[in-house]
């Protein structure tokens, strides 16, 4: 029987993965660290309110079999460079240190599609320069998800991804190999891929919004 540690269990898609955790017989104790509570309630789930930019300062509570860092934010929800990298970088390779540090040895991390550290882009640059960081711990079981765009219904309004996931609903279809990786994808496939992920074994470190959507379809998750 495993525990596991969500980070982001708040969001949309750390929302369903705790659902989905909850579930799953195999995990008998979740860890959450969050800023806020979450909406349900459950005997397997044991919350850690903190102010995530000092991750560190948790590291006692810090122990699992699996980690899963669903962190992210957005420009419109955080105008500040600074503090934007603090979130998308800091909180994630804080994560890995301790998992280093607590010899937790599965680490699964959601980036994005086009992390690039030599990016022009700010946002694709902070996601790689994250990849590069994490990996760097050398944690056994490690794997950076680049997804798309993802697909859901989150509770705050994005008003400007609203209107670019009905375009995709279009286009989608269009988008074929090798642009296939660009499609849509939906927050239960991550999802499902970074459980089944967690539980079998996986040579790929990184892993594109296209090959998550594969190890799902070919697993019969």
């Amino acid at each position: 029987m495993k525990t596991a540690i969500i980070l982001g269990a708040t969001g949309l898609t750390g929302g369903i993965l705790l659902q989905q955790l909850v579930q799953d017989d195999r995990y008998t104790k979740i860890k959450l660290f969050s800023r806020k509570r979450v909406d349900l309630s459950h005997p397997k789930i044991e919350e850690y309110i903190i102010d995530m930019l000092e991750l560190r300062d948790s590291a006692h509570n810090f122990t699992a079999d699996d980690v899963f860092c669903c962190i992210g934010t957005t420009a419109s929800k955080t105008s500040s460079k600074e503090l934007y990298h603090e979130i998308d970088y800091g909180i994630p390779v804080s994560a890995a240190r301790l998992c280093k540090t607590n010899k937790i040895g599965v680490f699964i991390v959601i980036s994005a599609l086009g992390a690039d550290a030599n990016s022009s882009i700010f946002y694709n640059r902070t996601k790689g320069e994250m990849e590069e960081a994490v990996l760097e711990f050398d944690i056994p079981k490690t794997h950076l998800l680049q997804p798309s765009l993802i697909g859901g219904k989150r509770e705050e309004k994005r008003l400007g991804e609203y209107f670019f996931k009905i375009l995709m609903k279009v286009i989608n279809p269009l988008l074929l190999r090798p642009l296939k990786k660009y499609q849509t994808i939906s927050p239960e496939t991550i999802v499902s891929a970074m459980v089944w992920l967690a539980n079998h074994d996986f040579r790929e470190k990184r892993i594109v919004s296209d090959k998550i959507k594969q190890i799902v379809n070919q697993n019969s998750l």
